[in-house]
């Protein structure tokens, strides 16, 4: 079974509203190694209202504290590099 990548949109995972599918492929072997949800309009206009909902209290958040949780996610990223660049 291979895996769909979905969205990512208000703080949740979903596949959206559509039903295409588009294939990632593995690029050292050309073989299809996943598959990836088409976002619809609606999908894109979902995202964008949780983007503008989620804004006011980010824009609120000291700038110290957005820092500090953006260098814990680049953290996150270096531990799980190898992991990442396998998915």
């Amino acid at each position: 079974m291979q895996t769909t990548v979905g969205h990512f949109i208000g703080g949740r995972q979903t596949r959206g509203a559509s039903q295409r599918l588009a294939d990632i492929y593995n690029p050292a072997i050309g073989e299809v190694a996943a598959r990836v949800a088409l976002a619809t309009a609606q999908d894109v206009a979902d995202a964008v209202a949780a983007a503008k909902a989620a804004f006011p209290a980010w824009a609120e958040t000291p700038p110290l504290r957005r820092a500090r949780i953006l260098f814990k996610f680049k953290e996150l990223l270096d531990q799980h590099h190898d992991d990442l660049a396998a998915l």
